[in-house]
């Protein structure tokens, strides 16, 4: 007799191939009109599920957790990062929990690139002057903005993702500098040319922009506090394509409004989808709809890794992705 389907419920719309590919190996229950699960239709899915593919904007918290049927053995999660689920409650539960790193790397640094060159050379603001039909021609003195060759770039988060974008950004002339929970091994810092900074204090205090790529956790909630945001330069840059809770957004537009800050590229928010209106308002803030890792190529990429996890534990073996609470 064959071997029974695992029952796979996708909480969003995935490709089209990815889909397809879960279809044939699952009994996939799928989200045809991509509507977010309210928290009534999560704690439905975890009831039935053998195996829950959630997104990262999905709460998958103790409360949900603890109404889970007995055959939820897994959530494969569709994302990078996974503190959209309790991981140790999970663990405690018996079930399993993956994500999908690694594959978004490449895409998140890019973004990261075009923020850093957005922001002080004010591409959005150039582009709403046309849009509104406020150009009347060249001036030598109009829309200046400033050059990131030679200026100093602070990353917090030497992951993956903050290696690829030190990488571009020494392409670009940029001095790169680091904080870290580790220090890197010194041939990677002698490949990027990447100096270590001990104190995030310190290295904030001297950056012309600061990249943040740490992932969101209890200790990096308001990492960049209202004190640590006064540390900086006034006409240095934040970008973020991380997370948005690490950033304090109130103090950010507070210091932006005050001029003791030049501006911020903003790929996350804190409470987002909702903007703080603050920020939408301002000249001196590129805002995205948390675009960083959205390719075609980067979302089959993290379809397939969901798909890997999914069947490697179906088949009794360790998932490549598993996301321990010592981990975290």
């Amino acid at each position: 007799m064959p071997k029974k389907k695992p029952i796979v419920v996708v909480t969003r719309k995935l490709p089209d191939v990815v889909e397809t590919r879960m279809r044939e190996l699952f009994d996939t229950r799928l989200n045809e009109n991509d509507k977010p699960f309210t928290q009534a239709e999560l704690v439905e899915a975890v009831k039935v599920a053998d195996v829950l593919v959630p997104t990262v904007t999905d709460r998958i918290d103790s409360s949900v957790l603890a109404q889970s049927g007995p055959n939820l053995k897994m959530i494969a999660n569709f994302g990078n990062g996974v503190d959209n689920i309790d991981v140790i409650s999970a663990n405690n539960r018996g079930i399993a929990v993956t994500n999908t790193a690694g594959v978004m790397t490449e895409d998140t640094a890019d973004m990261t690139m075009a923020l850093i060159l957005a922001v002080p050379r004010r591409l959005s603001e150039g582009m709403r002057k046309i849009q509104n039909n406020e150009w009347e021609g060249w001036s030598p003195t109009w829309m200046l903005g400033h050059r990131i060759w030679g200026k100093r770039l602070g990353i917090i988060g030497m992951g993956r993702i903050g290696q690829a974008v030190a990488r571009r950004a020494k392409a670009f002339g940029m001095s790169i500098h680091y904080h870290n929970r580790i220090r890197e091994p010194h041939a990677l810092e002698e490949q990027l040319e990447a100096t270590f900074w001990e104190s995030l204090d310190q290295m904030l205090a001297r950056m012309d922009v600061v990249s943040i790529h740490c992932p969101h956790t209890p200790g990096t909630y308001h990492l960049l506090s209202a004190r640590r945001l006064k540390l900086m330069k006034p006409d240095a840059y934040i970008v973020n394509t991380a997370r948005g809770e690490i950033v304090d957004e109130n103090a950010l537009i507070r210091q932006i409004e005050a001029g003791e800050l030049a501006g911020a590229a903003l790929d996350v928010f804190e409470h987002g989808p909702a903007i703080n209106s603050k920020l939408a308002a301002s000249d001196k803030v590129v805002m995205l709809p948390h675009m960083g890792s959205a390719t075609i190529e980067g979302r089959i990429d993290m379809g397939e890794k969901v798909i890997i996890n999914i069947k490697a534990f179906m088949d009794g073996h360790r998932p490549p992705d598993r996301v321990l609470p010592s981990m975290l």
